[in-house]
């Protein structure tokens, strides 16, 4: 063999993987140079379809949440204490989240005890701070999310003495950070600006 086939033959050889083991078979050497496999032609439509499949394990959960907090409607509805109806109870049988007194004062006092944030979401209590219109506040629960600033709720006593199912809720405020919502009228126009703390999590 010339040298010079010598040199490139050592050169090739120095050049390969070290492959170790006790029994490196030929199936094994075989495995090991293969090329890694190729993906496939519509490999690019990947990200799109985990999106897809996480919006619709968003969207099976907010069915899910809906019906559930439907059903604890329903219960409060037929269960509705005699005489004057008010929101803090109605939102309290609703949700869960037992905190009494006037709604205004729910949000101070959910600290330390529930979540509390701007961010809405189903069965949440939208927490509105007292006003002019509302002194003592409102309370009502978050029963769809429509948009990143459009909600429907149901609530009790907005319109006095009665319960109102998926009232529509716009944020106006200037940061959209739901501190003031404007609530649908029965006739579906939009009401006066209303201050509104956030949303209490059970």
């Amino acid at each position: 063999m010339q040298p010079k086939a010598l040199t490139l033959l050592l050169v090739a050889a120095l050049s390969l993987p070290v492959l170790s083991g006790p029994l490196f078979s030929g199936s094994a050497m075989a495995e090991a140079t293969q090329s890694p496999p190729r993906k496939g032609l519509f490999a690019f439509l990947l990200p799109a379809a985990d999106r897809n499949a996480r919006a619709d394990r968003r969207g099976n959960a907010d069915d899910e949440a809906r019906a559930a907090l439907k059903a604890a409607v329903q219960v409060a509805v037929e269960t509705r204490p005699r005489g004057r109806l008010w929101c803090v109870p109605f939102a309290r049988a609703v949700t869960g989240v037992d905190l009494r007194g006037n709604a205004k004062t729910w949000w101070r006092q959910a600290e330390g005890r529930y979540e509390r944030g701007n961010d809405p979401e189903i069965g949440a209590v939208m927490t509105f701070s007292g006003s002019r219109a509302m002194p003592r506040g409102h309370v009502a629960v978050v029963s769809q999310v429509l948009s990143e600033r459009e909600v429907l709720i149901d609530q009790a006593n907005w319109e006095r003495n009665r319960i109102t199912l998926d009232t529509l809720v716009v944020d106006v405020s200037a940061k959209g950070d739901w501190s003031q919502v404007r609530v649908a009228n029965a006739d579906g126009t939009l009401g006066r600006v209303n201050p509104v703390y956030g949303f209490i999590y059970n």
